[in-house]
């Protein structure tokens, strides 16, 4: 196969919680493969995402801002219309916004589990229905959510955040079948700990967990992940479809 299938020239594509970390890599990537890139977080950190903008600028690609509060479910149909009136169509969406509350799991309110599958789950949900309603009419496009290797191990204190990013999975699966007749695939990556501001307060205990479990003995950089991303993004990925792609360097086959 030409490398030429692994490019993105032509497409758009949108990325959720874009401002930093994954987002931010995720978005360059995107941008380096050819795709023009909608790179997207709350109001709150749009100079961040402008910043991401001026890099993908700079570096001879194509983006543009966008406000979206993957919460708020009842203004997403005018945010991915908006989008789609701006660039002509939506290719690729890369569902990453996410968040995480570490506590003690008898200390879990419904306020910590509801924020939680609010962002991770609900929001990713209603994202994915805007996207697939535009490539719908096209018969085409590629829906990818990140996970985390967490969809199929468990750690101390993630409650929330474990049974939302399993689900995420589980939602995957569900919505590669229903789109599939329509030219549309949906993939996860599932990431292992990644250096990102998510896990800035990492206790030494999860470090400790780090250095030991991970067969490289280390985090994961953002760009690690993006290029998985570029791939199920592309041509190359043509045929896979409701997959859950475990970027975690061995961890969960260890």
């Amino acid at each position: 196969m030409s490398m030429d299938g692994f490019r993105l020239d032509g497409k758009v594509a949108l990325v959720t919680g874009a401002a930093q970390g994954i987002g931010r890599a995720i978005s360059l990537a995107l941008a380096s493969a050819g795709a023009s890139v909608v790179v997207s977080d709350l109001a709150a950190k749009s100079s961040a995402v402008d910043a991401v903008c001026s890099e993908i600028g700079a570096a001879g690609g194509t983006a543009s801002a966008c406000e979206l509060d993957v919460t708020a479910t009842s203004r997403l149909a005018a945010v991915f219309d908006g989008v789609v009136a701006a660039n002509g169509q939506l290719d690729i969406l890369v569902n990453n916004a996410g968040i995480l509350v570490r506590k003690p799991t008898l200390e879990i309110t419904e306020d910590d589990w509801d924020r939680v599958f609010d962002v991770n789950l609900r929001g990713l949900f209603f994202c994915a229905q805007a996207a697939a309603k535009h490539m719908v009419s096209r018969g085409e496009g590629r829906i990818i959510n990140i996970a985390s290797q967490r969809a199929l191990s468990a750690s101390v204190g993630n409650a929330p955040y474990i049974a939302s990013k399993a689900a995420v999975a589980g939602l995957t699966r569900a919505l590669a079948l229903d789109w599939v007749a329509s030219g549309i695939t949906v993939n996860a990556i599932g990431p292992g700990p990644v250096d990102t501001p998510l896990l800035a307060d990492a206790s030494p205990e999860l470090e400790r967990d780090i250095e030991l479990r991970s067969p490289v003995g280390r985090r994961l950089q953002p760009e690690e992940i993006a290029s998985a991303v570029v791939y199920l993004a592309s041509p190359a990925a043509a045929a896979v479809n409701g997959h859950l792609l475990l970027v975690d360097a061995g961890w969960t086959a260890a």
